[in-house]
């Protein structure tokens, strides 16, 4: 099973970025109903794995907040992989994102070897889009959307498919404060 944990992306957020897609030929743009923004990759592992994985997830408790997706760019420097919009500076989402990282750890897993840099893929390229993606960056180098609420994260599956990723979510855990019931996940099932 190939493991990733995210926030959820709200309906509109996700008819915005997709907007944005446009005017890159060498981009393979991610679908709107893949978009997220990812807090932290797994990869595959086995049955018991993703079951301590989500028994470490459950125990975290955090107070919602908001996120706010600004700018666009791209990984890769003078060789683009992946073009993100970015995510302005929150320290209630850096302090999840440590939380579940711990979490993740306790569950046996190593470290995450990359400095967490809290983004939305919008597209990986299949080769270098070059003087296009100056030009795109430009158009949309100064995106802003309008703050969503978070009180939630998901720990989805990836699956390949013919026409791509799927994502299904696993387990959803909310904001639960300490003594309050949370729904049981489909690895508690």
């Amino acid at each position: 099973m190939r493991l990733f944990i995210a926030i959820p992306l709200p309906a509109t957020l996700r008819a915005r970025l997709t907007q944005l897609q446009e005017g890159l030929p060498a981009a393979r743009w991610v679908p709107e109903e893949n978009l997220h923004l990812t807090l932290r990759f797994i990869g595959e592992v086995d049955g018991r794995v993703a079951r301590d994985i989500d028994a470490a997830l459950s125990q975290i408790h955090a107070e919602p907040f908001s996120v706010s997706l600004v700018g666009v760019d791209r990984f890769g420097g003078g060789k683009p992989r992946m073009l993100w919009a970015g995510v302005e500076t929150n320290p209630a989402l850096v302090h999840l994102q440590a939380k579940i990282e711990q979490a993740v750890q306790r569950a046996g897993l190593a470290p995450e070897g990359r400095k967490f840099k809290p983004h939305v893929t919008l597209a990986r390229f299949n080769a270098n889009p070059g003087e296009r993606l100056y030009d795109y960056l430009s158009r949309h180098g100064l995106f802003r959307a309008a703050p969503f609420p978070v009180d939630q994260f998901v720990l989805y599956s990836s699956h390949l498919g013919h026409s791509g990723a799927i994502y299904t979510p696993e387990a959803v855990y909310s904001f639960a404060r300490p003594g309050e019931l949370r729904a049981p996940s489909e690895f508690e099932m």
